[in-house]
């Protein structure tokens, strides 16, 4: 969402291809029944949206994807929200304080209401709060909040939810303490993970407080079908602060994982927005669609995560050989040919605060010398001609994701690796990765927050994002004295030396930096290409 920021949390991507072809869950569903009207026709405005794959739930504590986050994001609002660009605005917080060592942070509430009339006060924040970081939740994505005092240790079940460092002054006041001082706050607010909750509605009816009907909201839309991998239908919420500027007035999400099903349906017209292409067809969309295709680089990087948990992965010799051999500029410009640059690090390029890049010190060595090395590393190592390592690599599925998979299978032949694939859909990938059942596994990451912390923070070895099982005291301890410093300079210096041990260690392959890759029909307006990759349904519009 992770994203977000993007706020974007998780994507599915088997070795970071385009994130939503990768998290693919099979072909497209059927339209039939969601949308009996046209685009702009009439006097309603409806918008359909491609949208990857199937959400896993519309509970904000329990989401994790981006295609999630696009449907949850138009319901609720948290302190900050996205504008057009991406970028964080005022949101149910009309502005804030803080203090002068940076750790306390005062929101002032806007007088707005829930869907059901409501007032939303600040004790709905501090409901939600509590309710993401209590152990009895096991929400994925707590970790998120951990910048907030005692937050860790909440999650951990070593505090009550009571301690945590957040609390209502009044109606319309809310007070958060943090562990140590973060710029990039008003951007993490605005996040799926920090969104308030009315507990007048979740407490009495649990999980189904998320089914239509019983969905309450204090953002733009109001959710009112949800027919699992088939549709999901928003309509204009009539209480939202400003819905006197919201011009669409109902918004019908498709989780089309397949990208190729996605773009037959949006050239057929039935999508008004697609998320992902079918990357084997990039010339002939360039070539075609023109101003209605949207590719630019944004703060998401793809990488091939390594079970440091299981033999040989333990053994940094392999995961060096693996990293080395890894050819990045022939499955970038070779195999998915998208644009997409290839990363010899972790934090992308245009991140702010961070003085980068640091990157991989054989970065210049020719491709053959890099394959002779990691031939030697395996051979070190116990592996060879007549004793090849075997092991399983997961991802998603569809076509990209075979002939990606595929071209990787080939690349690593010549170093006596042997790989079975395995793909999953997202959902499936995702529990084996938080479980450890995976020996290499395609991953990317779109950044919750523009700040470098966003994705060091993977990796630090009390993270349940953590799936590598990496763990460094010496990385840890950087990413932690970056976090005391008030200096944003000499803050990014110690973050670029953290990502400096983490390269060294390689827990995980980086493989590109990722592109958008978004088609847009040309009625629709306010699309604002932009490096989160967020375009909420608030500020489109049609015309024809």
């Amino acid at each position: 969402m992770g994203t977000r920021p993007l706020f974007r949390a998780v994507c599915l991507s088997i070795c970071a291809a385009a994130l939503m072809a990768l998290a693919a869950c099979g072909d497209s569903p059927s339209s039939k029944g969601a949308n009996t009207t046209p685009s702009g026709s009439g006097s309603e405005v409806v918008l359909r949206r491609g949208n990857g794959a199937e959400p896993s739930s519309l509970d904000p504590n329990f989401t994790t994807g981006t295609w999630e986050d696009a449907i949850v994001s138009d319901m609720l609002m948290g302190l900050t929200t996205a504008d057009a660009g991406g970028k964080p605005i005022p949101g149910a917080a009309e502005r804030w304080d803080v203090s002068e060592d940076g750790k306390t942070w005062t929101f002032h509430l806007r007088d707005h209401q829930w869907s059901d009339g409501k007032s939303v006060t600040a004790n709905d924040f501090v409901y939600s709060w509590r309710r993401i970081l209590d152990p009895k939740t096991a929400a994925p994505y707590a970790s998120m909040l951990y910048v907030v005092r005692n937050a860790q240790a909440v999650s951990a079940g070593r505090m009550g939810p009571d301690q945590l460092g957040v609390r209502a002054i009044d109606d319309k006041t809310l007070e958060v303490q943090l562990e140590n001082p973060a710029p990039y706050l008003p951007q993490l607010v605005a996040h799926q993970t920090t969104y308030p909750l009315p507990s007048h509605v979740v407490e009495p009816l649990g999980r189904n407080w998320t089914n239509p009907g019983n969905y309450v909201g204090n953002g733009p839309y109001i959710l009112t079908e949800w027919t699992p991998n088939d549709h999901i239908t928003l309509v204009k919420n009539p209480r939202f602060y400003d819905a006197a500027n919201v011009k669409i007035d109902r918004v019908v999400f498709f989780p089309i994982a397949d990208p190729d099903a996605g773009m037959r349906r949006f050239r057929a017209g039935e999508l008004d927005v697609q998320d992902g292409i079918p990357t084997n067809q990039i010339d002939f969309v360039e070539s075609t669609m023109g101003s209605m295709f949207h590719k630019e680089i944004f703060l998401a990087n793809g990488w091939l995560t390594l079970n440091l948990q299981r033999k040989p992965f333990d053994d940094i010799r392999v995961r060096q050989a693996l990293n080395l051999a890894y050819d990045r500029e022939t499955m970038a410009e070779k195999v998915v040919r998208i644009g997409q640059p290839p990363s010899y690090s972790i934090i992308p390029p245009g991140i702010a605060n961070y003085p980068g890049p640091v990157e991989f010190d054989f970065k210049s060595m020719p491709y053959p010398e890099r394959v002779k090395r990691a031939q030697e590393l395996m051979r070190e190592a116990g592996f060879g001609p007549n004793n090849r390592l075997k092991t399983t690599m997961a991802g998603g599925t569809g076509a990209d994701a075979r002939r990606i998979a595929a071209a990787v299978q080939e690349i690593w032949r010549s170093i006596y690796v042997d790989v079975d694939i395995i793909q999953n859909d997202a959902q499936v990938h995702f529990a084996n990765l938080r479980a450890g059942n995976f020996d290499i596994a395609g991953y990317a990451w779109v950044a919750d927050f523009n700040d470098p912390r966003n994705f060091l923070f993977l990796f630090l070895s009390d993270n349940e994002l953590n799936d590598s099982g990496y763990r460094n005291p010496a990385f840890d301890a950087l990413v932690h004295q970056a976090d005391e410093e008030l200096d944003l300079g000499k803050r990014g210096q110690l973050l670029a030396q953290a990502e400096a041990v983490l390269l060294k260690d390689v827990p995980a392959i980086p493989t590109r930096f990722q592109v958008t890759l978004n088609l847009v029909q040309p009625y629709v307006k306010g699309w604002v290409t932009n490096v989160s990759n967020v375009n909420r349904t608030r500020w489109l519009s049609i015309e024809r």
